[in-house]
């Protein structure tokens, strides 16, 4: 049974709610997995534009611009036709020598939790599910290279809890003194975290971005002048837009739910999962899943 924890009046906060137990996770089986290992249990090797990352073998340019030269591959191009080439160099290049390198470096996830926690029945089994979810993920990441983040947003804003890391140690100190309660901001939140993307695709350009969005799609909060909905399916499309991958779990009860969050999801080209007892090894499983999926 999870900690027992003093509630908060509505007005500061709401209340606080304790992390579920987490649970020992399975190793995260991905796409990326599956393309090359050199041992066991060691994050996959992708393709790369960059200048990072370990040489394995040429190609011709792309374009006209060569970006990182194979010098090896370039001068055996080149060696056979030394002969017939008169110049005053010990070696004689021409545009059709030169060759480019290929390289590959082990990439990552960045999985993005982001949580509505203003005040719902459900609202504390949801974040009890979240934060138990988040740590079996970051047991896994610390030996994986991925990363793990969470924004919770509720009242009238949203607020980076987490930032994204593979600290199983900074997340538990992050994730024990989350409060519940207010108004529902989505647009606050999907707006952070489509911020937090950016920023890491900039610092991480190999990073494979995921969000995983917990909400009954009911904003009411906005941050312009649009009606909150139409803010939030806005934001929605610039995420899908970005390339970012999400997975939408509807937290609204059966008996009251009125499609906002399979809406959301559409926008978002996600899937809805519905889970009105959702716990966090189903919605460990459900992530799971979903990276599995080739994009």
């Amino acid at each position: 049974m999870p900690q027992q924890v003093q509630d908060a009046p509505w007005w500061e906060g709401g209340r606080k709610v304790a992390a579920q137990q987490e649970f020992a996770a399975r190793k995260l089986d991905t796409q990326l997995d599956r393309l090359t290992r050199d041992r066991a249990g060691r994050r996959s090797y992708t393709k790369t534009d960059r200048k990072r990352g370990r040489y394995i073998q040429s190609r011709l340019p792309k374009g006209d611009k060569v970006r990182d030269l194979a010098f090896d591959a370039t001068l055996r191009a080149a060696a056979p036709y030394q002969g017939r080439r008169e110049s005053h160099l010990a070696l004689a290049l021409t545009k059709q020598d030169l060759r480019e390198k290929v390289r590959v470096r082990r990439s990552s996830n960045l999985i993005l939790f982001v949580v509505d926690a203003s005040w719902s029945m459900a609202v504390s089994e949801r974040m009890e599910a979240t934060k138990g979810a988040i740590m079996s993920l970051l047991t896994d990441a610390y030996q994986r290279r991925d990363r793990v983040g969470l924004i919770v947003f509720n009242k009238n804003r949203s607020n980076l809890v987490l930032s994204p890391t593979n600290s199983v140690d900074l997340a538990k100190k992050a994730l024990q003194d989350i409060s519940v309660g207010g108004k529902t901001p989505l647009s606050a939140g999907l707006f952070m975290a489509l911020d937090v993307f950016k920023r890491e695709k900039f610092s991480h350009p190999d990073v494979n971005p995921m969000m995983i969005l917990l909400t009954d799609g009911a904003g009411n909060v906005s941050l312009g002048t649009r009606p909150p909905q139409e803010e939030a399916h806005n934001l929605a499309t610039q995420i899908r837009e970005s390339g970012i991958k999400a997975v939408v779990i509807n937290m609204e009860h059966a008996a009251f739910d009125q499609g906002l969050a399979q809406l959301l999801a559409d926008k978002l080209d996600a899937p809805c999962y519905a889970m009105s007892e959702i716990k966090a090894d189903k919605l460990y499983q459900a992530v799971v899943r979903e990276l599995d999926v080739k994009r």
